[in-house]
């Protein structure tokens, strides 16, 4: 129930935006690689004892180094403010290697690309690979206000480098006195484009809905943060059995699969605890699970193959897990 973890050194901190750095990672020893980046993937950055945090890497097909780009979030629960505040050029710290559950369909005859605010850093990575293939690709980039967003520039600049095969519309709400219009951005595409945003819940709520009623198929999206979700499903406790480390642990009622591991002495992989990061992600033998996730898709979830351990549960009986 653990990944690859390799040893970083920070080598670059720098200002993007107001409130926004990007933190460059380096293998310890230089002549070593990390794994390669893909476009949509993210990384756990080890940032004190307890504190894990995932983010988005903006530099595709790199493996030489690791690009994330933080904000200071107002609501940080320590993550951000631990970057912006703690994290200096020459300390070393862990990550782990990279996870992607917002892949990049690099086939699409066409990609559209929303972003809100730091969700660029995902999608300014799809950017620069469907660049680099000469997909064509549409981005829109929504923020309130020109000063607050990232990237810009670099944006401009590969857009005009790509020739015709990118094109890109910048939404600032206070230049245009009103949030975006998503029906209205996203509309009049061909039923086999691609769609992939990642920004705040409110923006991915209304493009899910954006894109149900332009009847798109295609649509793909990350969260930073976990939507509101129905109860979830009473149980009176249960089962799990661990195939590979031999163990057979019993979850109270109320008690959650991951709490209950820890409790048992075992070290499972984890770090967001919403079902948004993927860190958790344990294959599913035998059993019925509770998906609690936002990150598998609904066809996943109806498969059972694999489960968020920190948020998702047995409905009934007993689980199986492949760890």
């Amino acid at each position: 129930m653990s990944s690859t973890i390799l040893q970083a050194l920070i080598f670059n901190v720098r200002h993007e935006a107001p409130g926004i750095v990007s933190v460059e990672l380096r293998p310890v020893a230089p002549a070593t690689a990390f794994p390669t980046v893909e476009a949509g993937a993210h990384i756990d950055l080890h940032l004190a004892p307890g504190l894990v945090r995932s983010y988005s890497l903006i530099n595709p097909g790199d493996s030489h180094r690791y690009v994330v780009a933080v904000l200071k979030d107002r609501a940080s629960r320590g993550g951000s403010r631990h970057v912006h505040e703690q994290l200096r050029v020459g300390q070393v710290i862990t990550v782990g290697a990279p996870r992607n559950h917002f892949r990049l369909d690099e086939t699409a005859p066409r990609s559209v690309l929303l972003a809100g605010g730091i969700g660029i850093t995902p999608v300014y990575a799809m950017l620069q690979r469907l660049a680099s293939l000469q997909r064509p690709a549409h981005l829109i980039y929504c923020a309130r206000n020109r000063a607050d967003a990232a990237f810009v520039a670099d944006i401009q600049s590969l857009v005009l480098a790509s020739g015709a095969s990118l094109s890109v519309r910048f939404h600032f709400d206070d230049e245009h006195g009103a949030p975006p219009d998503l029906v209205q951005l996203l509309g009049g595409e061909a039923k086999d484009t691609h769609f992939y945003c990642c920004g705040p819940g409110p923006m991915l709520d209304a493009y899910e809905s954006a894109c149900e009623q332009l009847g798109q198929a295609n649509v793909h999206l990350e969260r930073f943060a976990a939507a509101k979700q129905p109860a979830a499903v009473a149980t009176a406790g249960y089962c799990v059995e661990l195939r590979k480390s031999g163990r057979t642990i019993q979850v109270a009622p109320g008690v959650a699969l991951l709490d209950a591991l820890l409790d048992a002495g075992l070290n499972p992989e984890f770090s967001c605890r919403e079902g948004v990061c993927g860190a958790c992600e344990t294959r599913v033998i035998s059993g019925e699970v509770d998906h609690r996730d936002h990150l598998l898709t609904h066809q996943e979830h109806a498969a059972n193959k694999t489960m968020m351990i920190c948020v998702s549960s047995c409905r009934s009986g007993s689980l199986v897990l492949d760890a």
